[in-house]
């Protein structure tokens, strides 16, 4: 593997210290923690002296200073200096010259015996386009800020904002509430990782959904349209609860990082599964698929993290292929190395299905499982149809199947198909 990661210029040991960090922001904190957090990330990422993030108080249209080095907590108001600039433009600012800069409010400077010399300023939207507030950088320790610190800011500036906004909600709702309103609160984080929009690919049929057990539980999936191609994911955390919900998240963050920076398939599982294992307690793993498709060449490559069966429908012949795991579930150990990717050419009509254990071992009255055979079924003769249809089938004839069993395990279906020649 080369010593550099990629098209951004960013090396490996910059993708490691920023999926470490998505790490972090990705535990269970309080406000404070989490700014402190923040700031600590941001210093380190971007070699910085200093740094302070300022929280927007939307009902009284205010920047709020929560934590900052060395400098006491403030009210402005959220079109005052350089930081209500960031916020109102919502792009990143960097000055290379404060003292330079009309905006820059040297009373904080007086206050505190620092001075400033160069500033990166960071809106943090959240997932929803809402704004959280803005953090500041301040001194790189060598020269100023340029676009590689750019790219890295926006990156963590991303992971922050949904961190920060996490926290903010959970606070807001868990308080003076018992572990059944802290388990709704972990549902919705949840569930807003999840896309709520299927991408559109030209000449595929995406689809995906997930049923939790449980108010939370230990499946996640994604589809997204990156450089790279579509994303594809489906994960499976051990277990039930808060504890598979965060680590299952925490997967999620760090994959979406990986990619978002530039990592191809090999670099993303490899950071991201060593990641994992020194981050997660020891009797907890993640089974997962994680592919990309090409939409141009139909060619799909992913490695499987323990996660099986696989299935590729076959149009022309009416047939199921079955792909095995092709490394161990993320987490259960560090690796240097991967197993070769597999790549599966998708011809029109084609289907590939991603199912995790709370389809094929659902169990009715008897203790008899749903198991390959029915979901091959079902995929036969609903392939021809929306990949909405074919998961709704799926869906039903469980439902049939286990007639009245309650859900036991989580249910996620995640299905890519190649539509036919029109």
């Amino acid at each position: 593997m080369s010593a550099e990661a990629t098209q951004r210029g960013l090396t490996v040991r910059d993708m490691e210290v920023i999926l470490e960090v998505t790490s972090k922001l990705a535990a269970p904190y309080d406000l404070t923690t989490m700014l402190s957090e923040v700031v600590n990330a941001a210093k380190q990422v971007l070699h910085a002296d200093r740094g302070s993030v300022w929280l927007y108080d939307a009902a009284s249209d205010e920047l709020v200073l929560e934590i900052a080095t060395g400098i006491a907590p403030v009210r402005v108001a959220a079109s005052a200096g350089i930081v209500g600039a960031c916020a109102h433009e919502r792009k990143i600012i960097n000055v290379g010259d404060c003292y330079g800069d009309a905006r820059f409010n040297r009373d904080v400077d007086r206050a505190s015996g620092y001075r400033t010399r160069c500033m990166l300023a960071l809106p943090l939207i959240d997932h929803k386009n809402v704004l959280v507030g803005v953090m500041q950088v301040l001194n790189k320790t060598a020269g100023v800020f340029d676009h590689d610190d750019e790219v890295l800011a926006r990156a963590l500036a991303a992971q922050c904002a949904v961190a920060l906004q996490r926290v903010r909600m959970t606070e807001a709702l868990i308080e003076g509430e018992k572990m059944r309103q802290e388990l709704e609160v972990a549902r919705a984080v949840q569930m807003s990782t999840l896309p709520s929009v299927m991408p559109a690919v030209p000449g595929y049929d995406v689809y995906g959904m997930s049923r939790p057990a449980s108010l939370t539980g230990g499946d996640t999936f994604d589809l997204a349209m990156l450089e790279q191609g579509l994303l594809v994911v489906l994960g499976d955390a051990t277990g039930h609860g808060i504890g598979p919900a965060l680590s299952v998240t925490q997967m999620h963050a760090m994959l979406r990082m990986a990619f978002r920076l530039g990592a191809d398939l090999e670099t993303a599982f490899l950071q991201v599964n060593n990641q994992l294992a020194a981050t997660i307690s020891d009797d907890r793993f993640i089974t997962a698929f994680i592919g990309l498709l090409d939409g141009e060449t139909h060619r799909l490559r992913f490695h499987s993290g323990g996660q099986a069966p696989i299935l590729h429908y076959h149009a022309s012949s009416g047939l199921c292929e079955r792909h095995n795991p092709t490394s161990f579930p993320l987490a259960a150990m560090p690796l240097s190395k991967l197993r070769p990717a597999v790549t599966v050419d998708l011809e029109a009509g084609d289907v590939l299905a991603l199912l995790s254990d709370g389809i094929y071992e659902y169990g009715d009255r008897r203790n008899e499982l749903f198991g390959e055979e029915r979901v091959e079924s079902i995929i036969r003769a609903h392939s021809a149809g929306s990949m909405a249809d074919l998961s709704s089938a799926l869906l039903s004839g469980v439902e049939a199947f286990a007639q009245g069993t309650p859900q036991e395990d989580d249910i996620t279906i995640v299905l890519v198909k190649r539509r036919l020649r029109t």
